[in-house]
Parts: C-alpha cells; structure tokens; sequence
C-alpha cells in the first residue's frame, strides 16, 4: 500500500500488511495533495493534483505517474489549460480515465462540475456532459458501469465558506448512456468533504471527512446502489479526512489523514477493519 503526497514535499511510504512494516520511497518531483489516485498498469496516475499554500493551491498542468516497481516518477499527459483543476473525483474504467468536477482556485473560489476523459492509449481527451452538482475534496468510484460522485462541498474561502458549503447529493453518470442522474432520495446521511471513497461489490463505502466540527469525521457509510438506501458501518476509531482507502485480503485500510478539520494534526495511525463474511443467499 502507498501513502503519496500530502503537505509539503514527502517521500512515498509503502506499508507491506503481511509484515506490518513502513519504508520510504522517492518523493514527488514537486508539492502534490488534493487528488484520488488511480491505477492503471501497475502505475499510479495522479491526475488533478494541487500543488502550493492555502488558500490559492494550483492545479499541476500535467499528470504525474508513480512507478512501484521502478520507485520512479514520470510525467503523463498534459491537462488542457482550460480545465486543470484541483481536488477532483478520479476513476479509471478500461483505457480511459475520468476526473469529475473539483475547483480551480485552491480553496478560494471556481468549484466547477466538469467531467473530462483521457483516452490513456491515446492521450486524447474529451469533454463530457457537466455533472448536476459542482463540488470538490470528495472521491468517486465506479460500480456496475455508472460513477459515483458522493461527498464532497463548494468551497469558497472567498466568502468565509471554506467548510461550510456540503454538498449531500450523490450524483451519478452512467458510462453507457452518457447521461447523469441524481439519486434524489438516497442523500450521503453524514454530509461532510474530504472523504474516503471505495467501491465493494455494489456498496459505494464513504468514510471520514471534514465539516465545521473541528473534530474530523470517523463516519463510515455504505450505500446499496441496488436499492439506493444507505446503512452505517462501524466507524473509525480516529476521525480522519483527507486520505484513501484500500482494500486487501477481505478488509479495508486506512491510513494517515488529518484529524481536525483543515491540515492538522497530522496522523500517523493506520486502521484495519475486517469486512464480514459474505451471507448465504436463501
């Protein structure tokens, strides 16, 4: 498992679950914080990245790629100028990868609701039809051909409304039909930004967050997308935000994150929780 960016340049921790240990490995070229990565033959792409101080962070112009293998940095494909962004949702489905929404201006201002593909074959991209809702430090994840963009807020430090803007919504966009929905019973139950978002099976799985408590969120929900009905999941033992998940040998992990709204503490606590076993069907 790899813990990659954060505040300031840091180096790559790789946690190994069998023996329970950390290592380091090579820094970023530059700053990073504000993406989702995703994986894509074996490398780590991290699309949408901001980089730079509070409240005006940069979205990078480009790509940037973790090899695991090598523990070397490369530079992918460019994003175009008018649709860098930060702290957008990012999945990849087959060759193509997808960012959702984000916002330009750090925390400051310009949350939009775009959606761009990349062809990763090609390196062409595509603009797609807006998202119903604009939004920013959330993740999404895909489940039986449709993304899901759940959590998440519009922030606006501009106007003192850095926490404050949640967005409960959960927006999806179906790959086949190109078209966006909004479940509109099925809200996120604990709105909150900074989320960890993981796909199991058909449960979208939101954990932790940021809101205007000043404790981070130790929230864990599952959404059924079969049924659109949400159900709560143990939480987790240390509200965090600003961090991922993973999914090994039947549990879920979780790792780092801030445990106050905003940059800090910093943790350094990693949490296992055993998913349970699959129920027999009558």
């Amino acid at each position: 498992m790899y813990l990659i960016g954060g505040r300031r340049v840091q180096p790559v921790d790789r946690f190994d679950p069998k023996t329970k240990t950390w290592t380091h490995a090579s820094p970023p070229p530059v700053e990073i914080h504000h993406f989702q990565p995703v994986v894509w033959r074996g490398k780590i792409y991290l699309a949408s990245a901001m980089t730079g101080p509070y409240p005006h962070e940069t979205g990078l112009p480009t790509i940037l790629i973790y090899d695991p293998k090598t523990d070397t940095w490369e530079t992918g494909p460019e994003i175009p100028p008018e649709r860098r962004r930060g702290g957008a949702g990012c999945v990849i489905v087959g060759n193509t990868l997808y960012l959702i929404a984000g916002i330009i201006d750090g925390h400051w201002s310009g949350h939009v609701k775009w959606l761009d593909a990349l062809d990763l074959e090609t390196g062409q991209w595509r603009v797609l039809p807006d998202a119903p809702h604009a939004r920013d430090h959330f993740q999404a994840a895909v489940i039986d051909g449709k993304i899901y963009a759940a959590g998440g807020r519009r922030s606006s430090a501009a106007t003192g409304d850095t926490f404050n803007l949640l967005v409960p919504e959960v927006d999806v966009f179906d790959l086949a039909s190109q078209t966006w929905t909004t479940l509109e019973n099925a809200p996120l139950p604990t709105p909150r930004a900074g989320t960890s978002t993981i796909a199991i099976g058909f449960d979208l799985i939101v954990a932790g967050g940021e809101s205007v408590q000043k404790v981070a969120h130790n929230e864990v929900e599952a959404l059924d997308t079969r049924t659109s009905t949400w159900r709560s999941l143990p939480s987790l033992a240390r509200g965090r935000h600003g961090t991922g998940l993973v999914l090994w040998n039947g549990a879920l992990y979780t790792a780092s994150g801030s445990g106050n709204r905003g940059g800090g503490p910093e943790l350094e606590s990693i949490e296992r929780w055993e998913l349970p076993a699959p129920q027999p069907e009558n």
